[in-house]
């Protein structure tokens, strides 16, 4: 960082401008310092950052992103090494892994793959863990040279980068339906984490990035292959779901496709490998989708060819799904936003386990259980149709009737009479949290804050 730090000196500036400034790049204090975000600032010689490598093996860096790898968890690598273990003797192993990055001789491990169910469906999905180390390495990584590229990114992208998320992504999303953009590009990349080519993605990388020993850190991540239970495999495409730095170097990718359909006057939202574009016309859907189809090939990714779809939203009953929400055009021609069906599963599958009739826990136990899934789920759906809400609800208390009435000697699912033995109101006593009424005092406060 020398080079960019000799260069012309930054102005004082007051705190308020100050914090601004770090706000504005996202950079990590402790890591990125104000001359180095001046420099960003002002823009650097041909647009390429030298000398990374001494800000990656600081020890504040490396005490950083231990920290957020320990406050994360998640299971172990290959080694066997968990965060527990790496954190008795965390002072010594950090200084090992400085020594090795100063030194160039740092080595990446195998990742471990394990696969995971989709929710609703037949197919598993691979996820790489790689060890507790690698993910500090990857972390420290990724701090570094996380500002240098959001800096450029497109504002339609919004997985996975600092003070953006899904909410933002959907809000979009739903300001270009209400003005009229109602044929939509619901696009899906085959495989999009496993099929990214390594050598274009490195010379993306390259374009800003010059540092040999920063790039070799990337490209050992990238090349060091995966374990199963069948053995070792060597990578040649793709950066594993599951690595501490593969979000960022999959944003990467994808960024000039976002810089070449807002070039043309195309609307999109983007988190990550979720992409919709919306257009006004099907003639626009239709060169919306060429355009991407004909980019996609030339970068060696692939279209889901039956997942991606152009969609009508005019017709009653057309919809899409976008980050777990479905779109729907209603009966009487408004927008509904409703929950995605195969979201709606994944929370009942995680319920059901905690609600068998044959449970011999207490009701209350229970019933504190189900808040924290509940709450949870309510966080991110509470902008949803409140007839999901009252769906959930109610399917979550007849599982509760269903226990009740097992207790009394009595067969089969809660039904009947029993909303009368045990109405809303018992659950309601026992503390059970109700989506609807969550969301309607949430609505209310909302509008009482409004009209003041």
């Amino acid at each position: 960082m020398k080079r960019e730090e000799a260069s012309a000196s930054v102005p004082a500036r007051d705190k308020q401008a100050e914090e601004d400034l770090w706000q504005c790049y996202k950079a990590e204090r402790g890591v990125w310092t104000e001359p180095m975000l001046g420099a960003l600032e002002r823009g650097i010689k041909g647009n390429k950052w030298f000398s990374l490598i001494d800000k990656v093996s600081t020890e504040r860096t490396l005490q950083l992103a231990w920290e957020k790898v320990r406050s994360n968890a998640g299971a172990c690598g290959v080694d066997g090494i968990t965060v527990g273990h790496f954190e008795k003797d965390s002072q010594s192993r950090l200084l090992a892994v400085k020594e090795h990055l100063k030194t160039g001789t740092y080595q990446a491990k195998p990742v471990k793959r394990v696969w995971i169910a989709k929710p609703g469906s037949v197919e598993k999905r691979p996820l790489g863990i790689p060890t507790v180390t690698d993910r500090v390495v990857q972390t420290a990584l990724r701090m570094v040279i996380e500002p240098i590229f959001e800096n450029r990114f497109h504002p339609h992208s919004y997985g996975f980068r600092p003070g953006r998320g899904c909410k933002d992504a959907l809000r979009h999303v739903e300001k270009l339906l209400e003005t009229g953009s109602l044929h939509v590009v619901d696009v899906d990349i085959r495989g999009y984490f496993d099929s990214i080519p390594h050598d274009r993605l490195m010379d993306l990388v390259r374009e800003h990035v010059v540092d040999g020993r920063v790039l070799g850190l990337i490209e050992g991540f990238l090349k060091t292959g995966v374990m199963e239970h069948t053995g070792w495999s060597k990578h040649e495409d793709g950066t594993p779901q599951g690595g501490v730095i593969s979000p960022l170097l999959a944003n990467i990718y994808l960024d000039p496709l976002d810089w070449l359909m807002a070039g043309l006057g195309f609307q999109m939202a983007r988190y990550a490998d979720d992409m919709v574009v919306l257009c006004r016309s099907q003639e626009e859907a239709g060169k919306a989708l060429e355009t991407i189809r004909e980019w996609m090939a030339g970068v060696g990714l692939t279209l889901h060819p039956e997942k991606t779809r152009v969609v009508d939203m005019n017709p009653a009953g057309s919809h899409f799904d976008f980050l777990g929400y479905r779109f729907m055009k209603s009966r009487k021609g408004g927008m509904l936003k409703l929950v995605r069906p195969k979201s709606l599963r994944k929370l009942r599958e995680s319920i059901k386990p905690r609600t068998k009739r044959t449970s011999g826990r207490s009701m209350e136990a229970m019933v504190a259980e189900l808040n924290r899934k509940l709450r949870g789920w309510y966080g991110y759906f509470k902008h949803a149709d409140p007839s999901e809400m009252q769906r959930v609800d109610g399917w979550t208390r007849g599982r509760l009737r269903s226990i009740l009435r097992k207790r009394r000697g009595l067969r089969g699912r809660g039904r009947g009479r029993d909303h009368q033995r045990w109405p809303n109101r018992y659950f309601a006593g026992l503390g059970l949290f109700c989506l609807l009424d969550a969301q309607s005092a949430e609505v209310t406060s909302l509008r009482n804050g409004a009209n003041h």
